[in-house]
């Protein structure tokens, strides 16, 4: 009887033990809420001010969307347009299932298994995105964004991503220079995380959508790796809500 209560014991203790390291990065994105590394007002030239051409640029002028193929429907045409005619100086790159395919199968084959495996599409839109970020640099932003003024200054903070709430970090709109050391994390994470959990909606937000981002960000800056401005730098900035939204 003794024994048999010391292994229902042992054996609750490790369940217990896994569910609080499961649960312990998810509680602690409750109360963070990136303002050491927010992105200020103050920082943000009016668009056209000649403040912009002192500031650094870092990450490449490149535009990264996502779609099944070239095709885009109707309804996101013209937020897609507003991005490539303000930005007539950038590189603009959709990515199709197909190129999508292509550049993990000749780059990063050691992830193409779990690419074709994903049980649900937008998980492979998830993933490309932090694959083209890592790899070329660039600004990913989603069809359906658009873009209100220009994105020059955001080329100044090597990588950056977006507040959302309640809280964590979302993936529709993030920038970054080749090979930084977050994204680089993301990407090396993805086959780690890459569980079903029985629901679609669950399954997709903490195997590749903004819940798996927020909680690699929170690992990220546990790690110590949050830091350094520049290009040797580790540092993410985070663009508040208010600043996206103008």
């Amino acid at each position: 009887m003794r024994r048999s209560l010391a292994i229902f014991l042992a054996v609750t203790g490790i369940i217990v033990i896994f569910l609080v390291h499961s649960v312990y990065t998810l509680l602690t994105l409750l109360v963070e809420d990136g303002s050491a590394d927010a992105i200020h007002s103050a920082e943000i030239p009016a668009p056209n001010s000649p403040l912009i051409d002192n500031m650094p640029q870092y990450i490449p002028k490149i535009i990264h969307q996502t779609y099944i193929n070239d095709s885009v429907p109707e309804i996101w045409r013209e937020p897609q347009r507003t991005c490539i005619d303000i930005h007539e100086d950038y590189e603009y790159k959709m990515w199709t299932d197909a190129k999508s395919r292509e550049l993990i199968a000749t780059e990063y084959p050691w992830f193409l298994n779990t690419f074709d495996n994903y049980s649900q599409p937008i998980q492979r839109a998830d993933a490309i995105r932090y694959f083209v970020l890592a790899h070329f640099g660039g600004i990913y932003i989603d069809l359906d964004d658009g873009c209100n003024r220009r994105l020059d200054p955001l080329l100044s903070y090597p990588a950056w991503v977006r507040r959302t709430a309640p809280t964590g970090i979302s993936n529709d709109a993030m920038g970054s220079i080749p090979q930084h050391p977050f994204f680089l994390l993301v990407i090396e994470s993805l086959r780690e995380y890459d569980r079903n959990w029985r629901l679609p909606y669950i399954t997709v937000m903490y195997s590749t959508g903004p819940l798996f981002l927020s909680v690699i960000w929170k690992k990220y800056m546990s790690s110590g790796s949050n830091v350094g401005d520049g290009v040797a730098g580790g540092r993410v900035r985070i663009l508040m809500m208010d600043e996206y939204n103008r």
